[in-house]
């Protein structure tokens, strides 16, 4: 059993600039800050995992985003309180929320795209996985791939031209290789913080335990799976998108969005809940603190389905584990993971044992840079209420051939180099 220790205590610096991370982490980047001032952002990270934030989040993630009065009924703490603990935690960047849509029922599908770039032409990349609209995610990654890490949602009966669109970006130049997952489901459960003293402000790791657990026979059980389809409209749609962006975004203004009244609103809020629209609520409290952390996509293949349920579940208990999705047409998940650097090689050996003693058949991995993130909701703009979702690969290939060929035709293309990352772990 291994425990972290995080709290490191220094003279506060008198002009120390206040941390605020933008949207979930430190504003500026580590190479322009002082060891010292290093340290105090740890330390002032930590400080707000007390057992009071402990508890709230704890109760939001069972009860429900919304109702603060509930949280706090079922805390026995003060609503005053809170309100202004969630308030603080939102303005600091260290509490985001929102909404996992349920995307089979929309017609939609998520795919996971590993686009390994071809030296020199790195910048186009992004462009041009941007093109067809239904990105969700873009992050540059390093490891199995060199290049870009997406996550898209695509019209189902589409499945197959996104596939088409993305070999005519490796024969354009742009990439020599792409790999692209279907996806399930996502699952973001929140870190358990039974693995946290917040009194000592520590986490234990306990990667004997975590093995076992994965290794141990898997139970034979049925999982549900989702139902395609649903009735909803563009209406529908903007509230998703809105909720997908904050989970606790109010009546008040999806009613003035949506030129309605706010008891319509509801209405249409409570039949999307109902009806499964809404497959999941998200707390994104980060764990640990950024300084010390990595963000890593892995893919573990199992040996069996039943090993990948009992995976599945044992995952969903780690306090590394952001988002679990299955991967359709396999026995494989893939499972975003945020740990501290330190403990890395303790993940790897874990992932070693499994695979020798059979339980998986094989991992991979890529490393994610936060300070290159961009994300935006799903595309609800492509949808119209008589004629479902748009998409159209030729479109698509003729705006891909005029980047490239703009890019080509570029002498003096300028060297921008980030300083202020703009970041998200969903």
């Amino acid at each position: 059993m291994k425990v972290l220790q995080l709290q490191i205590r220094f003279p506060c610096k008198q002009n120390l600039e206040k941390f605020r991370p933008f949207p979930i982490f430190f504003r500026p980047y580590l190479s322009q800050i002082a060891p010292q001032e290093y340290l105090e952002r740890i330390n002032r990270f930590v400080s707000f995992l007390d057992p009071g934030n402990v508890k709230i989040a704890t109760a939001m993630k069972k009860y429900g985003l919304r109702n603060l009065q509930l949280i706090a009924d079922k805390t026995r703490i003060p609503r005053p309180t809170v309100h202004a603990r969630v308030s603080r935690l939102e303005k600091e960047g260290l509490l985001r929320t929102w909404i996992h849509p349920n995307y089979a029922k929309l017609g939609l599908v998520r795919a996971m795209v590993l686009l390994t770039t071809k030296p020199g032409r790195e910048l186009l990349a992004p462009e041009a996985l941007r093109i067809p609209g239904y990105w969700l995610r873009l992050i540059r990654c390093m490891g199995e791939c060199n290049g870009y890490y997406s996550t898209h949602a695509i019209p189902f009966g589409k499945r197959w031209d996104f596939e088409q669109y993305l070999e005519k970006i490796v024969a354009s130049g742009i990439a020599t290789r792409y790999r692209v997952l279907w996806l399930g489901e996502a699952i973001s459960p929140l870190p358990d913080f039974s693995y946290y003293d917040a009194m000592k402000k520590t986490w234990t790791f306990d990667w004997p335990r975590w093995l076992q657990e994965l290794a141990a026979k898997p139970l034979h059980t049925q999982r549900k799976e989702a139902q395609l389809g649903g009735g909803f409209d563009k209406k529908d749609l903007i509230i998703l998108k809105e909720l997908v962006k904050d989970g606790r975004t109010k009546l008040t203004q999806l009613a003035r969005l949506l030129d309605m009244t706010v008891p319509a609103v509801k209405y249409r809020f409570d039949n999307l809940e109902r009806s499964g629209f809404i497959r999941e609520y998200v707390i994104d409290m980060l764990p640990f603190a950024p300084e010390i952390s990595d963000l890593y996509e892995m893919v573990l293949d199992f040996k069996t389905r039943e090993g990948l349920g009992h995976g599945e579940r044992v995952l969903s208990t780690l306090p590394i584990v952001r988002t679990l999705s299955r991967v359709e047409g396999s026995n494989s998940i893939a499972v975003r993971m945020y740990l501290p650097r330190a403990e890395m090689n303790n993940l790897l050996t874990m992932l070693s044992a499994l695979s020798r003693t059979g339980v998986l058949a094989g991992f991979t991995f890529v490393m994610l840079d936060p300070m290159t993130i961009r994300a935006q909701t799903f595309s609800y703009e492509f949808y119209e209420d008589n004629t479902g979702w748009r998409y159209d690969n030729l479109e698509y290939f003729e705006q891909l051939r005029r980047v490239s060929s703009a890019f080509d035709k570029e002498e003096d293309i300028q060297v921008t180099f980030q300083s202020s990352p703009v970041m998200s772990f969903q």
